[in-house]
């Protein structure tokens, strides 16, 4: 009787496993396992992939096209419709602030550099600021905000408000676009100065303002530096009283250059699924969880294109106030989004018409190739295969 109800039981589970198999099928799982959002009480509601509309068994083949290619693609997060359905994560090279360069392993809790991310952040930042009437409006002049640096600034200063910084259409004389040993490479001065604030406010004003788009992390951390200066607190913990502890992030960095300076344009740490808040945010015109955290007109105002920007990510995108917009065409679908950008790969997608917010993080630092896994999952393995018309 023993061996017979041994028996029974293998066959019971048999029927079960091959049940639960059919179940997966019939959700267009093939497998499961991947991608399942971890539960960490962040914040965030988790569900699957194809009771959102979108294909998991696609989604299930990202990894395959990410080691085709070589992507060196670190994670993968997909939110929609503001549920997290999607969560991948691989091992590769990175070159992690303050860490050794190599091979890193990434999962769920991992901090990510987020690069260029960091200035769409400050812009929020920004916009919070003036909701709460710390500073007049992005038409406030930048000179105003630094009496102590009236003997160092260029001539043309007076004419820039916060807004051209914001834009990066301040028309200072700023080349960034350079090797990093390059001495004609404005940026490395942010961190190798004593004093970058000087630096910037001392280069010249070679354009009107808003006429000519140039590429600037030294606008990014004059704004950054703004912020402490009207809210009488460091810049880290202004961040993390009014954006990142109201959107549940607790587990964040915001490096410091070796000059020991705060580094607005740069340095922002995140989890990849913390940084896909920031990207739900916008999507909601501020609100997160029905609190407004920063002004729907303030978002509104931020991600409107302003400008052609020329010469930087290929090109190929407009740019409003330190985020950038494009369009991704995918079969008959011309699908326009929004992102925040950064170098090696850091990307936040938000496409409002699909209620849709795809992260990715990756390490190719220095590569031309950098961002085009993003573009390519959102190309080939989601915009074509939304199933639902429930979209905004």
């Amino acid at each position: 009787m023993r061996e017979g109800g041994k028996q029974l039981r293998r066959l019971g589970l048999a029927a079960v496993l091959v049940l639960a198999a059919s179940a997966t099928q019939a959700l267009g799982q093939t497998n499961p396992a991947c991608g399942v959002p971890a539960a960490l009480g962040d914040g965030w509601t988790i569900d699957s992939p194809d009771s959102v509309g979108l294909d998991g068994a696609r989604l299930c083949r990202i990894a395959d096209r990410l080691k085709e290619t070589d992507a060196n693609v670190h994670a993968v997060v997909v939110v929609r419709h503001g549920r997290l359905v999607f969560e991948q994560y691989f091992p590769g090279y990175d070159e992690p602030w303050g860490l050794d360069d190599g091979q890193h392993d990434f999962d769920a809790t991992t901090r990510h550099d987020m690069r260029s991310v960091s200035k769409s952040v400050v812009s929020l930042l920004v916009g919070i600021a003036i909701d709460r009437k710390l500073i007049k409006s992005a038409d406030e002049s930048v000179v105003k905000f630094f009496p102590d640096y009236s003997a160092q600034k260029s001539t043309g200063w007076d004419n820039i408000n916060l807004r051209h910084l914001l834009t990066m259409s301040s028309g200072m004389q700023w080349d960034e676009n350079r090797g990093w040993k390059d001495p004609k490479n404005d940026e490395p001065h942010l961190s190798n100065e004593a004093d970058p604030i000087r630096y910037v406010l001392s280069k010249p004003i070679a354009a009107p303002p808003d006429t000519v788009w140039t590429y600037n992390g030294g606008g990014t951390d004059l704004l950054g530096n703004i912020i402490e200066r009207v809210s009488g607190k460091s810049f880290e913990a202004f961040a993390r009283e009014m954006l990142f502890a109201p959107l549940g992030i607790t587990d964040w960095q915001w490096m410091k250059y070796r000059n020991e300076k705060i580094a607005p344009a740069a340095g922002l740490r995140l989890r990849p699924r913390d940084a896909a808040k920031i990207g739900q945010l916008v999507l909601n015109k501020g609100d997160w969880n029905g609190r407004q955290i920063v002004s729907a007109k303030w978002i509104e105002q931020s991600v409107t294109p302003r400008f052609q920007a020329l010469g930087y990510f290929g090109g190929l995108f407009f740019y409003g106030q330190q985020w950038w917009m494009g369009r991704t065409l995918s079969g008959n679908k011309d699908v326009k989004w929004i992102a925040a950008q950064g170098l090696g790969g850091q990307r936040i997608f938000i496409v409002p018409e699909l209620d849709l917010v795809v992260m990715t993080t990756s390490g190719l630092y220095g590569s031309g190739r950098q961002g085009q896994a993003a573009l390519d999952i959102l190309a080939n393995f989601i915009i074509p295969y939304v199933r639902d018309n429930n979209t905004r």
